[in-house]
This record gives C-alpha cells, sequence and structure tokens, in this order.
C-alpha cells in the first residue's frame, strides 16, 4: 500500500468504483431525461411521462448526494469519537470543545507524539484543517475514509 501523506491522501479510493459509476449513471438518466422532455414538448405529446423521468432523475441526483453526506457525517462523528478517545487515553482529559470536526478530522493523521501539542495548537490558533495537516511532520495514514 502506498504510503499516505498530505499530498495524496485526499485522492478517490479505488475500492469505491461505485460512486463514480453511479454517479455518471444518474448524470446520464438526468441527461437523457432532459432530452425526453425536449422531444415530448415538440412533438406536443408525451409531455406528463417527461415530467415524470425528469422528477425520478432529479430524485436519484438529490438521493445520491444526501445518502453520501449521511455516510460521512456517520463517519466523521466515528472519528470524532475515536480522536476524543486517544485524547483521553493521552491526557486524562476530553478533548477541547471549540475543537470543530473539520480540525478533528485532520488531527486523526497526527501521531501520538504530535497529537496533543498540535490539538491544544489548533484550539488556541483556530488552524484550518489544511494547516493542520501541513503542520504534521509523521503523517499517520489513515486508508479506511469512506
Amino acid at each position: 500500500m502506498e504510503t499516505q501523506n498530505y499530498q495524496n491522501h485526499r485522492k478517490l479510493k479505488p475500492d469505491a468504483p461505485f460512486q463514480v459509476y453511479l454517479y455518471i449513471f444518474v448524470i446520464t438518466l438526468n441527461l437523457l431525461a432532459m432530452a425526453n422532455l425536449c422531444r415530448a414538448f415538440y412533438r406536443a405529446s408525451g409531455r406528463i411521462d417527461a415530467v415524470l423521468f425528469i422528477l425520478t432523475g432529479l430524485s436519484l441526483l438529490a438521493g445520491y448526494f444526501v445518502f453520501r453526506s449521511f455516510a460521512l457525517k456517520a463517519q466523521d462523528r466515528a472519528i470524532r469519537a475515536e480522536e476524543n478517545l486517544r485524547h483521553f487515553v493521552l491526557t486524562g482529559k476530553v478533548i477541547d470543545k471549540t475543537i470543530s470536526i473539520q480540525q478533528v478530522i485532520a488531527l486523526r493523521f497526527a501521531p501520538d507524539e504530535e497529537f496533543i501539542a498540535l490539538a491544544e495548537r489548533a484550539a488556541k490558533e483556530k488552524l484550518s484543517n489544511a494547516d493542520i495537516k501541513k503542520l504534521i511532520k509523521n503523517w499517520k495514514a489513515d486508508h479506511y475514509r469512506a
């Protein structure tokens, strides 16, 4: 497995091609539904069916993004719990409440030796997730992100 670092950690996961295929399928369905709607108005027949196809396509597109966001939100909550536990194990205290979920997600890449100092600095200086990731010296890979 390739070593993960700041430059390559955002790549699309090759073990989840269904996301790409589903997105292409839904976009294609919407394009065909729009073409069908245009054709129905040109022929002056079949407009109700064409509108139903458009509504179905738009519903699937909205569903794609909503369901994807649900999965990411659940994973973000799991990451927050994991990093909160790690902070508690290392310090005996829960992580600072002012640290945002995006900061916690960035902190998961920090090894234990850097984690506490980075968490404190992130809370004090309101560092962005990109800034936190750039400050990590010894990157701890996360190959399980969905």
